[in-house]
């Protein structure tokens, strides 16, 4: 069988266990998130943290429980990286340094997961499951609570109220995140992820030293890192590493639980505002921008350009065997268009246009499906913009979902869309400017700024994953790209509630013969549009320095 059939085939049976998930994962989490049933154990929860799930909140109040949530996290993980040394299960490594710590704190609890260190030779089992698992857990599930607020805004009408924050991060982690983690984690065990408590041991001796390993709660922090689109490593080489992704079929799996909830989110969108015909028009330009870039990617490392890539079936270079080309290209792709930054192979290695496609990926916001939760709402913000553009061009006022996009929220929208580009764009020309910074770049020239662009670009889109050339473990990359991570992660989230509780004061407008259908092609095509227009006259400078420049030149 030949490289390309066998990456499409794999494309093709992702596709389809992703329609088979669709359905009855979309509806569960519209349960889940509708149900005014709570469980003991939920109750339980609750009454430990003093909240009252049945109490309504308005988004300043939604917002306030987000933000000292996070901060709460923040300190824990940063005084528990610190406290290493003089923890049970540290494997012998001593505290973390105050600017990694920051960093690694910031990362985990914004849905980032950017690490600056080898998991393997920094982190104990206490800091690994106590710590960075739970934020998995519990980051992704402030994602979902947020885009669900958001929902709520657009279903419900003259009332500003969005629902409990405390009651959908329970729901969300205890009712969905939880349990397909368990089942995901014992897959991963029967296909050969490791799963223990081991400490460090020698697996082998070579002239000059020996090899070690450690082990760990490995198979339970892969499937998170993946289903709640997190990214973090237990190893250095991430999911490269045959203990965290051993063999094909686990890393297609590993795929499908990148793409599972986002995708499944639409219909969920569909079902609590009352027409499924709108989740579908999400999910068909999610889809359709997830197909086109994997294709490209495909095309991009299949290509022969001379006789070394003939012999090895495409641009081999940074990836495993045991996946090849198409296999690292599918999860290149899912890894960047979401917010997982997971990594199954070397991205610095691809090709230069390869390299400017999972760019691009992160830079459209990560909306295709975009990261658990954070997908949905961001593609929603996109949908009102195009909304707006259409208004502009028919000379009528703006509506969607039977709200009307008035100055207010246009003006929350944008401002979602430009803090990010900001921070992205700002960072990466301080760090070209500065004399020091540049001295951590492996490779000069395009691909040496391209690996500083990546840097930023992943940090403020809360993707993780990196080119590797780039030595980020410096005070002035741990601290800039922490701050990146945290103002990238928490600002867009204060004008998406915001947003939400404007929507939630509106009265429903009825639709009439010129009310513009946004459950039609002709809007899914305006929409995808939209995105990659904002998204290119917003970056296509930078991409024309980095990895456009690369990709000409080889």
């Amino acid at each position: 069988m030949s490289p390309v059939l066998a990456g499409v085939l794999q494309l093709l049976a992702l596709v389809a266990a992703l329609a088979l998930a669709y359905r009855p994962l979309g509806d569960h989490m519209a349960r889940v998130y509708s149900s005014e049933r709570h469980y003991k154990p939920e109750k339980w929860i609750y009454k430990a943290i003093g909240a009252d799930p049945t109490a309504e909140m308005r988004w300043p109040a939604y917002l306030r429980g987000v933000l000292a949530f996070s901060a709460v996290g923040v300190l824990f993980l940063y005084a528990l990286q610190r406290a290493q040394g003089v923890l049970p299960g540290s494997l012998g490594f001593s505290a973390i340094d105050p600017d990694q710590a920051f960093n690694t704190a910031a990362s985990f609890v914004a849905n980032t997961n950017w690490q600056s260190y080898a998991g393997e030779q920094a982190m104990g089992h206490v800091v690994q499951t106590g710590g960075l698992a739970v934020q998995n857990f519990v980051s992704a599930a402030v994602g979902m609570a947020v885009a669900v607020a958001l929902v709520r805004g657009f279903a419900r009408s003259r009332t500003g109220e969005l629902g409990n924050f405390w009651a959908d991060l329970v729901r969300g982690t205890l009712r969905i995140l939880l349990p397909i983690a368990v089942l995901g984690a014992i897959v991963l065990v029967a296909c050969g992820a490791i799963q223990n408590f081991a400490g460090i041991h020698e697996v082998g001796q070579f002239a000059g030293g020996s090899q070690q390993w450690n082990g760990g709660a490995v198979a339970s922090q892969e499937v998170i890192k993946e289903l709640g689109t997190n990214g973090g490593g237990y190893f250095n080489a991430n999911s490269a590493h045959p203990f965290e992704n051993p063999t094909p079929f686990s890393n297609l799996f590993e795929i499908f639980l990148i793409l599972v909830i986002p995708f499944a989110l639409t219909r969920t969108f569909g079902r609590m505002v009352g027409s499924l015909r709108q989740g579908y028009a999400i999910l068909a330009t999610m889809a359709t921008i997830w197909l086109g870039f994997t294709a490209l990617m495909m095309w991009t490392e299949f290509a022969h350009h001379g006789p070394a890539f003939e012999v090895a079936g495409g641009a081999m270079e940074g990836k495993e065997t045991r996946f090849g080309v198409g296999a690292s290209a599918i999860f290149s792709v899912a890894t960047t268009l979401t917010s997982t930054g997971a990594v199954n192979s070397f991205h610095s290695s691809f090709t230069g246009l390869g390299g400017g496609i999972q760019l691009l990926g992160m830079q459209l916001g990560e909306i295709a499906p975009g990261g658990v939760g954070s997908g949905l709402y961001g593609m929603l913000v996109m949908a009102i913009i195009a909304v707006f553009i259409a208004g502009l061009m028919v000379g009528r006022t703006p509506e969607y979902l039977g709200k009307k996009i008035g100055t207010r929220e246009i003006k929350f929208a944008a401002c979602y869309i430009l803090v990010t580009p900001a921070l992205v764009l700002g960072f990466t020309a301080a760090a070209m400017a500065l004399p020091t910074p540049p001295h951590s770049m492996l490779n000069s020239g395009a691909h040496g700024f391209s690996e500083v662009l990546y840097a930023y670009t992943s940090g403020a889109n809360n993707n993780g994953s990196a080119f590797g050339g780039l030595n980020a473990d410096t005070q002035w990359y741990n601290s800039t790209i922490g701050i990146a991570m945290l103002l990238g992660r928490f600002l867009p989230m204060v004008f998406v509630l915001a947003l939400a509780g404007s929507l939630a004061e509106q009265k429903p407008v009825p639709e009439t013969a010129g009310t513009l259908r946004t459950d039609k092609p002709l809007y899914t095509g305006l929409l995808v549009g939209t995105i990659l227009i904002v998204t290119g006259l917003t970056y296509f400078p930078a991409l024309a320095l980095g990895p456009l420049a690369e990709g000409l030149a080889s």
